[in-house]
């Protein structure tokens, strides 16, 4: 997988990564940032996603396209697409740039809107990154965990980077009967949850 990447795809994913730094250096707000997840958290998506039960891969916050790519990466070779969710108008810009840049468009569906008006319709969800605005991450887990598959696996980012804020929601998950939950220290810090 990681292995026989192509050039074009794994080129792309240096550009963003470099804007990333970049940005980051500079001190940019988040809203005006790329919001890349770190290389180490890629490839445990793409681990993660490779090895999922059959069905749907959606993610929830495509910002540029950058955790998108380690995605399609597993898609890829199970033969799947990654239906990706996006509300802002200059990310979705960036991430058609990025799909076409690394010629994947084939591979992914992008969708600009806000995603609680598609949720209810995604079905058959066998992995889903959610990796958006924080204050929204309860009510779109509440919707997603009812359509996911049996073993269906929910990453969620920044868990750690934003612990303060989403403390009564990582409660809330790890409490929650239909799931199994763990936090893994990686990158910004996941909650890995799994459908019983």
């Amino acid at each position: 997988m990681f292995q026989n990447m192509p050039a074009k795809m794994r080129a792309r994913m240096r550009k963003l990564e470099a804007i990333d730094a970049t940005e980051r250096q500079e001190r940019l707000p988040a809203s005006e940032r790329l919001c890349a997840v770190p290389p180490e958290t890629g490839r445990l998506l793409a681990l993660l996603a490779a090895s999922a039960p059959a069905g749907e891969f959606i993610e929830i916050g495509t910002s540029s396209g950058y955790s998108t790519l380690w995605l399609i990466c597993a898609a890829a070779i199970r033969g799947h697409r990654v239906q990706t969710f996006e509300c802002a108008s200059h990310k979705i810009l960036i991430a058609q740039e990025t799909f076409s840049t690394a010629e994947v468009t084939d591979l992914v569906g992008l969708i600009h809107g806000d995603v609680r008006r598609y949720l209810p319709n995604c079905r058959n969800v066998a992995f889903c990154f959610m990796d958006h605005a924080k204050e929204l991450y309860a009510e779109c887990y509440e919707m997603l965990v009812p359509n996911l598959v049996a073993g269906g696996l929910l990453v969620i980012d920044n868990i750690l980077s934003h612990h303060d804020i989403l403390a009564p929601f990582i409660a809330q998950v790890m409490a929650d009967t239909r799931v199994d939950a763990a936090t893994v220290p990686i990158g910004k810090g996941i909650l890995l949850t799994r459908k019983i």
